[in-house]
Order: structure tokens, then C-alpha cells, then sequence
């Protein structure tokens, strides 16, 4: 497969991950907006989080000025000329698709133009008329239904291979950020259990398991409230968790050995030493060098898997 080709796909698939990664970020922090606060702007301080997990609060303070809930809101989701935008996002997947036309079912081209098509009209109607919940629902939605078409009506080569690739690696760094981002918000007390049981606490980790489709896995694994210890054990260690980081990595590791050349080993090598590294690490390893300090090794770990598949697959000859 020629590397513009294999880009595109992986890109396509990165780009449509990312876009529902941040409609569950946009998600949760507009419903802890919500909450009462406890001091002045703490509504458009929860608003601001996406901004500044994805880099973009310069960008926005730039243009606007100041916080402002409605801005912030359009900026984050419809903006075209915000390149972290959930529509720039769909945008630039649709123009990934349409470039591997010839690479990908009808379905899945018809799946993603929809989407596209759908996402025009969003945006021209304004993101508070057309709900703010609905519209992350949405996003979800279509994303769900671009990985049921893929898994319906692709065949199991290389082209499969790469989407599945863009898929897992946006992945695995969107739930390091969001952990990371949810547990500086609580401060270190929550690993003391400072905020368990009560109402506020409750909400903010229950919150952050929906965001990332895990409230349900929570229940069933721990009978304790949610709180931080368990909750960083599900999504960082859990394999049978699919949004996990472990899950994510051990994905990564299984399907980059099935791409064929000599090149990917750097790449294959990198995956393998991250599964292992996960997979036998214990949660108390994970607090007592502290839940930032390795989520941000691990962020970065991340990115270096992903370079390495770029240098190794998605770079041209």
C-alpha cells in the first residue's frame, strides 16, 4: 500500500475518533458547568477545559478576549477556522475519505459524507438551538456508526489495518488527557478519598465514566463510590475496559505485527515494551510515583508510538 494511501486512512479514522473524543469532552464539562459553583466563573472554568486539554485557550483568548459561555462553546465545536474544532475534526476526515474513495466501502463514504452534510447544517443553525447535549450525542453517534459499517463491510487487510491504527492510538492519548484533566481539577485530596461520598465528588467522577462510556464497567468491577484510585485502576490498567489505555496499547501491539515489511519493527518493538509496561504495572506503582508525573510519561509515550508508525508506514519513500 503506497504511504499517502495508508496516511489518509489512518488520518481518517484518527480525525473521527478525535471528533467524538471531544464531543465526550465538550459532554462532561458542559454538564459540570451546570453544577452549582463555588466561587465566581466556576461554570466557565469547567467550559474552558476542553481548551486548554486540546492547547486552544491561547487561540481562543486571542480572538474573543474573554470567556464568554456561548463563544466558547461555538468556538470549541462548530468554529471552521479552529483547528482543534469538532468541525474541522469532521472536516478533515471527510477530505481523508474522499481522497481513499477507492479504498473504503460505500458505506463507510456514505456514512462519513453524511455526517459531513449533517454537520453543515449544525453549524448553520448554531450549536445552543440545536442543544448542546444532543449535538455531543450526535457526534457519538455518527462515530459508532462509522466503526459498525467498518467492521461490517471492510475486508481484514491493510486498509482495515490503518484505520484501526488512527483509531487506538487517538484513543489511548484522549484518556490520559481526560483522566489527567479530571484529577487536577479534583487536587490531590481526591486520592485520599477527601471528596468520596459526597454529592458533588459523586457527580464529577460519575461524570467523567460516562464521558468515556465506563460508568457501567465501574459498577460491575468496584462497589465503592467513584473515586480516584479506582477510578485511574479502570481506565489505565483494566484490559477488559475498551477505552483503557491498556486495552488501547494491547490493540496497537496486536495489530501492527500484521502489516507486512521490515520497517514497522521500531514501531512493533515500542508497541510490545508499552503492553508489557502497562500490563504489569499495579495502581500503587501508579500513585506512589503520582497519577500526573505517569500519566504524562505515558502521554508521551504515546507520542512517540505514534511517530514511530508514522516514520515507519505513513512517510513517503
Amino acid at each position: 500500500m503506497l504511504s499517502r494511501t495508508a496516511s489518509d486512512l489512518y488520518w481518517m479514522s484518527r480525525y473521527l475518533e478525535r471528533a467524538e473524543n471531544l464531543a465526550r469532552m465538550l459532554d462532561v464539562s458542559y454538564s459540570l458547568s451546570l453544577l452549582p459553583q463555588d466561587r465566581n466563573g466556576g461554570g466557565l472554568d469547567e467550559l474552558a477545559m476542553p481548551l486548554l486539554i486540546t492547547g486552544t485557550l491561547d487561540a481562543y483568548l486571542e480572538r474573543h478576549g474573554e470567556l464568554a459561555a456561548e463563544r466558547l462553546l461555538s468556538f470549541f465545536a462548530l468554529d471552521p477556522d479552529n483547528p482543534a474544532s469538532i468541525y474541522s475534526c469532521l472536516a478533515a476526515a471527510r477530505a481523508s475519505a474522499h481522497a481513499v474513495r477507492g479504498r473504503i466501502t460505500l458505506d463507510m463514504w456514505e456514512n462519513i459524507n453524511a455526517t459531513w452534510l449533517e454537520m453543515r447544517g449544525i453549524a448553520a443553525e448554531g450549536i445552543l438551538r440545536y442543544g448542546i447535549s444532543r449535538f455531543c450525542e450526535w457526534v457519538k453517534d455518527r462515530s459508532h456508526l462509522f466503526r459498525g459499517a467498518t467492521f461490517a463491510t471492510s475486508m481484514r487487510n491493510d486498509a482495515f489495518r490503518f484505520i484501526r491504527l488512527g483509531t487506538f492510538i487517538e484513543r489511548a492519548d484522549n484518556t490520559l488527557r481526560l483522566l489527567d484533566a479530571r484529577y487536577q481539577t479534583q487536587g490531590e485530596a481526591a486520592l485520599a478519598g477527601a471528596d468520596e461520598g459526597t454529592a458533588r465528588g459523586y457527580y464529577q467522577w460519575s461524570a467523567l465514566l460516562r464521558a468515556l462510556s465506563a460508568f457501567e464497567g465501574y459498577t460491575e468491577l468496584y462497589r465503592a463510590s467513584p473515586n480516584a484510585r479506582n477510578i485511574a485502576e479502570l481506565l489505565l490498567l483494566r484490559e477488559d475496559v475498551p477505552r483503557s489505555l491498556l486495552s488501547c496499547i494491547e490493540e496497537l501491539s496486536e495489530i501492527l505485527p500484521g502489516l507486512p515489511g521490515v520497517n514497522g519493527r521500531p514501531a512493533q518493538r515500542l508497541a510490545a515494551e508499552l503492553e508489557a509496561r502497562v500490563r504489569y504495572t499495579g495502581i500503587d506503582e501508579v500513585l506512589e510515583q503520582g497519577l500526573h508525573t505517569w500519566i504524562t510519561d505515558y502521554i508521551l509515550l504515546v507520542r512517540q508510538l505514534a511517530n514511530a508508525i508514522h516514520s515507519s508506514y505513513l512517510e513517503a519513500a
